[in-house]
Formats: C-alpha cells, sequence, structure tokens
C-alpha cells in the first residue's frame, strides 16, 4: 500500500472509523474475518486471528470463523450472515435478509458499519492478493486455508 499513499491512507482512515464503530470487538471480528475467509485472504485471516487474541476474543468465535462453522450466538450468525450477504450481493441485499439482520437485534447504523468494515477488508484482502504478502512471524502459527470450496448464494 505504501506505493499508492492514498490507498495507504484510505486504509488507515478506514480502519481508524472501523475501530470507531458502535459494534463490540466481537462483531468488529465477525465483520473483519467473515470477509477475509470469503476473499481467502492469506494474509488476513491469520493476522486476525491475532488480533482477535489481543482484544480477548473467545476463541469459539475466532475458530467458527475461520472454519466457517457455527458462530456461538445467534446475533453472531445473523452478522456473518449479512456480511456475507453484503460481500456477495455487491451491496444489494433483499428486504428480507435486511430484516433480518434488524430482527437480531442490529440497527440501520450497523448496516451502514458493516459496508465500512465490508470496504476497509477489500482494500487489504485485494492488495494482499495482489502482492502475495507475507504473513508476518508472529502471526505464522495461525496460517490458514480454507476447508471447504466457496459457496455462493
Amino acid at each position: 500500500m505504501a506505493d499508492a499513499p492514498g490507498l495507504l491512507e484510505a486504509y488507515q482512515v478506514a480502519h481508524k472509523a472501523f475501530l470507531g464503530t458502535s459494534l463490540t470487538d466481537e462483531e468488529k471480528t465477525v465483520v473483519w474475518q467473515t470477509v477475509n475467509v470469503e476473499h481467502e485472504c492469506h494474509y488476513c485471516v491469520p493476522a486476525h486471528t491475532g488480533i482477535a487474541k489481543m482484544m480477548k476474543v473467545d476463541d469459539a468465535i475466532t475458530e467458527a470463523l475461520r472454519n466457517e462453522t457455527p458462530l456461538p450466538t445467534a446475533k453472531l450468525e445473523a452478522l456473518r450472515d449479512f456480511t456475507l450477504k453484503v460481500v456477495r450481493g455487491r451491496g444489494f441485499v433483499d428486504e428480507a435478509d435486511t430484516q433480518a439482520f434488524l430482527d437480531a437485534g442490529f440497527t440501520t447504523t450497523n448496516i451502514l458499519e458493516v459496508i465500512l468494515g465490508v470496504a476497509q477488508k477489500v482494500m487489504s484482502n485485494y492488495v494482499n492478493h495482489f502482492a502475495k504478502t507475507s504473513v508476518d512471524k508472529v502471526f505464522r502459527k495461525y496460517a490458514w486455508e480454507r476447508k471447504t470450496p466457496a459457496t455462493v448464494e
């Protein structure tokens, strides 16, 4: 990103803004890792595993996200489902799916916060794909590969 100062600045601003959202650390982790896994980012999945540990996010949440298995609560599962719908639908989410997200206890503000998190991760994931960024030594113990082929709904 340093080769494109505008991209680096945009990423840093988006990251800071996403950290300042009303989402909890667990919910931020769900958004980040859902996008990372969906995009099969070889760098971001391990890095955000380490970041989640530093944020004291329950390992059960992290493992469910990495392995695409059920999350421990229906609310977190609704967040993952909505985030996937935003990513896979390129921002087009039907009314029933949007209402299900709201019915799970989220708000219209949270919808916009998810979009912010997705935008942040698109920048990072795509750059890492292009640059073939090597995983930092501290995160190598969290190396990841998708266990099942991605499915598109």
